[in-house]
């Protein structure tokens, strides 16, 4: 199973349109496009019922003190976690892309709908939704994709996995408001083959050559 996108190149850097903040000059960051970028696949195993997708940063800080504080500088050796950027079950088998733009395009305040989609598909909610939790502009369920908005004071560059999963389930049993560990609990023993790429993204002006 092959899995490409022509967004950006596999270990490439993601463009700005595809992630939910940009650079700015005086803010450190903007709102961006927030588009989803464009997957496509192929050779998929006999027996697949379904797809899924699951994207995530695998570089999220551990800790939030010195998240996008003035004068300070996430270190390089804080431990890191996942956050999870899109949860999407119940793809039709049948299916070979994802197009640029068609599950997301621009920042929704408090989040987008769902779970059902497009395409008769699902999207549980994505780490947003924690983030923003206590936020009374944003807080809501943020269902599908929101693109990357690493630390603009992260001393690394954040990397973004997109994961494509093939299924001999027709239908992932969560429900609800579903989230990426949930999904993939429910998909445990189920993934008949998986495919991945990954892009980089970086808000910090001493990184930006990378992006």
């Amino acid at each position: 199973m092959q899995l490409w996108s022509d967004s950006f190149k596999n270990d490439g850097a993601i463009p700005a349109k595809f992630a939910f903040c940009k650079m700015d000059p005086k803010a450190h960051v903007a709102l961006s496009d927030n588009k989803n970028p464009h997957l496509g696949w192929r050779d998929l195993p006999s027996g697949v019922k379904s797809l899924a997708l699951i994207c995530h940063d695998s570089d999220a800080p551990s800790q939030g003190d010195d998240v996008n504080q003035l004068e300070r500088e996430i270190p390089a050796d804080l431990p890191r976690v996942d956050f999870f950027h899109w949860t999407l079950v119940d793809l039709p088998p049948d299916m070979l892309a994802i197009a640029e733009g068609e599950f997301c395009d621009g920042v929704r305040a408090r989040g987008k709908p769902g779970p059902e989609t497009l395409r008769g598909a699902r999207q549980g909610i994505n780490d947003y939704t924690n983030w923003f939790a206590s936020d009374q502009d944003m807080s809501g369920d943020y269902y599908g994709y929101d693109g990357p908005c690493p630390p603009w004071n992260d001393s690394i560059v954040h990397r973004y996995a997109f994961t494509l999963y093939a299924l001999d389930l027709a239908h992932v049993p969560v429900e609800g408001a579903f989230t990426a560990q949930q999904a993939l609990a429910a998909m445990a023993g189920h993934i008949l083959a998986q495919a991945s790429i990954t892009g980089s993204y970086t808000l910090s002006p001493q990184l930006a050559p990378q992006n």
